[in-house]
Formats: C-alpha cells, sequence, structure tokens
C-alpha cells in the first residue's frame, strides 16, 4: 500500500521488547548455524585405555627394491611375492612394534618402529624399484635397520633382512654391520629370495616407460648371508618359490616372540548427537518465534 506520507505512523511505537526479540531471533538463528558447522567437522571423544600383556618383540624388516628383485624366476617377480608374504606376516604380528627399511645402491627408513599395522602394510604395498639409486648396498641396509632399533628397550629385537644378490655398493661391509648387531643384541634372520641360475629380469626400458626383459644370470651370495645370521644367533633361509617364501615367514613368526606390557588407547565414538539436539531445539524455537511474537502481515 502506497502512502504519501508517514506522518500518520509517527505517533505509533513499536514496543521495545519486540525491537529486542528481532536481535535476539537473529543470534538463535546464528547459533544454529554454528551448531551445524559443529556436526559436519564430525567431533569425537577418546578416553579409553587398556593395558594387557602380549607376545610381541621389534622387528625391521629390510627390504632389497634393487633392479635384481624384478626377476621373474618368483610368480610374479620377486619383489612383488616378497611384498604379499611380508604383508601376511605383518598382519599376523598385530602385537609387535615393526619398521619398514628399503634398500639398493643406498638405504633408508620407510617406516619407523610402529605398532600401526595398517600403515605399515599400506607403506609396503607402494614400494617399488627406482625409489633410489640401483644396486645392492646390503651393509647399509643392516646398519639402517640398527638405527632404528639402537633405543628400543624390548628384550627380544631382531631384523628379516630380504635380498637376491651381492653385496655391490654402499659404506658398510655386510659382515661389519652383522657384528655391530651382535653387540646390540639385535638377532637378524636372513631370506636368499630367487633361484641361482639364469632368470628373466630387466635389462632396459621402452620408449613407453615400462621395462624390457631378457635372460641374465642371477646369483646369491649365500655364503655372506649365513655368515651374517650365524653372527647374530639368527637363521638363514632360501626361498626359491613364493609358497617356500611363506613357509620361511611362518617359521620366523614362531621364533620372534617374548612378553611384553602393552598400553592401548582406543574407543573413538562420534559426539555429534548433543550439537544435533541444540541445533533441533534452536531452530524450533526460531519458527516459534517467527510465526507467533514476531508474526506481521504480508
Amino acid at each position: 500500500m502506497k502512502v504519501s506520507s508517514t506522518r500518520a505512523y509517527r505517533s505509533l511505537k513499536l514496543s521495545n521488547w519486540r525491537r529486542w526479540l528481532r536481535h535476539v531471533n537473529f543470534a538463535i538463528k546464528l547459533l544454529a548455524l554454528a551448531c551445524l558447522i559443529v556436526i559436519l567437522c564430525r567431533p569425537l571423544t577418546s578416553n579409553s585405555t587398556t593395558d594387557s600383556s602380549v607376545e610381541g618383540t621389534d622387528i625391521v624388516l629390510a627390504l632389497d627394491i634393487s633392479s635384481t628383485m624384478l626377476a621373474r624366476d618368483i610368480n610374479p617377480d620377486r619383489l612383488s611375492a616378497a611384498q604379499a608374504v611380508a604383508t601376511q606376516f605383518v598382519n599376523n604380528r598385530e602385537n609387535d612394534n615393526m619398521a619398514l627399511v628399503i634398500f639398493a645402491g643406498e638405504a633408508f627408513t620407510q617406516v619407523p618402529l610402529t605398532t600401526d599395522m595398517s600403515a605399515l602394510v599400506n607403506q609396503i604395498a607402494q614400494v617399488k624399484m627406482g625409489l633410489i639409486d640401483d644396486g645392492t648396498a646390503i651393509g647399509d641396509g643392516i646398519t639402517t635397520a640398527i638405527n632404528r632399533l639402537r633405543n628400543s628397550k624390548a628384550k627380544s629385537k631382531s631384523i628379516i633382512l630380504l635380498t637376491d644378490g651381492t653385496n655391490n655398493t654402499g659404506i658398510i661391509a655386510p659382515i661389519t654391520a652383522a657384528q655391530v648387531a651382535k653387540e646390540m643384541g639385535i638377532k637378524i634372520y636372513t631370506i636368499g629370495v630367487g633361484t641361482n641360475g639364469v632368470a628373466q629380469m630387466p635389462i632396459s626400458r621402452g620408449f613407453n616407460g615400462e621395462y624390457i626383459y631378457g635372460n641374465v644370470r642371477v646369483e646369491i651370495d649365500e655364503n655372506t648371508l649365513q655368515k651374517i645370521a650365524q653372527i647374530t644367533g639368527g637363521r638363514y633361509f632360501r626361498a626359491t618359490s613364493k609358497s617356500v617364501l611363506q613357509d620361511v615367514f611362518k617359521e620366523i613368526d614362531k621364533l620372534e616372540k617374548s612378553r611384553i606390557d602393552r598400553q592401548t588407547y582406543s574407543s573413538l565414538e562420534d559426539n555429534y548427537q548433543p550439537w544435533a539436539l541444540a541445533l533441533l531445539a534452536l531452530v524450533v524455537l526460531a519458527i516459534v518465534i517467527d510465526y507467533t511474537l514476531l508474526r506481521h502481515i504480508p
């Protein structure tokens, strides 16, 4: 309705409480929006602590990722078979602290000691040849694994070394690294992966980046691997197939266990329910105020 002047309405006054109620209602709607944002952030609560005594130990997996690990004398290749079996081994030792060290021409820690086996399994699956310079630095791989266990307080500490070649690079000699491990009370279980003789392995790369395979003579320095295990009080295993490799890990699983105390924090729970109730109450309150106390003629 159009009028020429508002003079007739100047004497009308909006009640003081209505004026303030409009601001209050706007604040209620803002609070409702804030509750919705908190719900979308998914608040969680976790305050559960469990003390238990379990059988476990500290273990470092030292995995060779040199180019020879792509040899196809084990189906589908040595590296893939080692990854698959190592994953099974990790999943069966949920009470342990485990780490992953990878080595080729050099060595580095892929995963430090952890009880998060799902994270360790994911990292094992992502390992591939080409992450570091090619070569086989067995001594450096052992030394890096020793550094992961240096500050460990576990009674039983061990390194599982998976390799398929002969030490041909690196700074530390394998036997020297084994002697250091012995002084620190660390056992090394060595696994020679693959067969001696001729096997298909990468010899070059095509234009599309894929490996070109050819028959190449491959050898495992079993004498050195046996000495490493003997010096540290471990054992040497020879894995010529995936099934044999599985049996090797089963054997190690029986050997390396000790009683340890473990404290577990758990019980993650969603805690959005109070915020959802508050959101519902605020929305209902805002609607009631809009259609009752602040009702106006359209």
